[in-house]
């Protein structure tokens, strides 16, 4: 039984060699620079949208870290200052990154 899957397999690969090959070299390739514009357009478009996820993160990482530290304040809890310096620190992190990324590939926003 094997054999004969086999067998099928290979007459199939051979039926659809020929579609293949035919396909190959009449490719039109004059859409391509259309496409091209288009995807640079949609990579422009959720770059920026990455952008203001990444502000909107931001500003919920500085409220939740700042309650935290408030609470830790209140409570007498040691280690405030290492807190304060980490979440300005991951804030800093994440505006510098939505601004050095963009003019890193020469996009201003």
């Amino acid at each position: 039984m094997s054999k004969l899957i086999r067998y099928i397999f290979i007459a199939l690969g051979l039926l659809c060699y020929d579609v293949a090959l035919a396909k190959c070299g009449g490719v039109d390739y004059s859409w391509g620079a259309d496409g091209l514009a288009k995807a640079h357009d949609f990579v422009v478009t959720m770059m920026l949208y990455v952008v203001y996820i990444a502000y909107a993160v931001a500003g919920i990482v500085a409220v939740i870290a700042s309650l935290q530290i408030y609470i830790k304040m209140n409570i007498g809890e040691e280690g405030i200052k290492k807190e304060i310096l980490l979440v300005v620190g991951a804030c800093l992190f994440i505006i510098g990154a939505s601004v050095v990324l963009p003019a890193f590939f020469g996009y201003r926003i």
